[in-house]
């Protein structure tokens, strides 16, 4: 298989974009950049360690999905802001699940969902938990965990040996940049982006899978 070379945003273009998170009173906001709810700010708490994906790597990001949203049923795991899946409700996603364990984050993102009257769940229990009830089929994922918590490489394979993923599911997975680890064998690596302490890879899965 050909590798493409990471895609790098370097520092002086992450300098020059606007920040998504800005400290407001305690609370910072979260800048739709695409879609239905383009430039729509909504508001994200002050918590510790959550940590948004920057606007700059979204934008790569849904390009590369550009012809992969649509309709698509999606799950966001460690959702915190949820901004990839709102983004994703934004371009045209069906529905999307947000997974996220810390309740006043939690708490947030279930009212932006409203205030955007998008089509889209919040589960307020940790991921692990989910992923241990029954089933859904989703076509597209996005799985953001804390970094350095050890927590990428298993969450992938619950996800694929539970039955979750539909046999040509698209998942994008973010980890801490340094992190050496080994997806499901039928997720084929399609594009990846490394930004500051940031290393994104997005995975399609094989229909030949099941």
């Amino acid at each position: 298989m050909n590798r493409r070379r990471p895609r790098r945003v370097s520092d002086s273009a992450r300098s020059r974009q606007p920040s998504q998170a800005t400290s407001r009173g305690g609370r910072g906001q979260l800048r739709l950049i695409g879609g239905e709810f383009r430039r729509r700010k909504l508001p994200i708490p002050d918590s510790p360690g959550l940590r948004p994906t920057p606007d700059r790597v979204r934008e790569t990001l849904f390009n590369w999905l550009a012809f992969d949203i649509a309709g698509r049923q999606v799950l966001d795991l460690y959702a915190g802001t949820g901004a990839l899946g709102l983004e994703a409700l934004s371009r045209g996603a069906a529905r999307a699940t947000f997974v996220e364990s810390t309740a006043p984050v939690a708490k947030v993102l279930e009212a932006n969902v409203a205030t955007l009257g998008a089509a889209g769940d919040v589960v307020g229990i940790p991921v692990e938990r989910f992923l241990a009830t029954t089933p859904s089929r989703f076509d597209l994922v996005f799985l953001d965990p804390p970094f350095r918590q050890g927590l990428a490489a298993q969450t992938c394979l619950d996800l694929e040996m539970g039955g979750w993923l539909a046999s040509d599911a698209v998942i994008y997975v973010e980890t801490e940049h340094e992190l050496v680890w080994s997806p499901p064998a039928s997720w084929q690596l399609h594009r990846e982006i490394v930004a500051g302490d940031s290393h994104g890879r997005l995975f399609r899965r094989q229909p030949d899978a099941g």
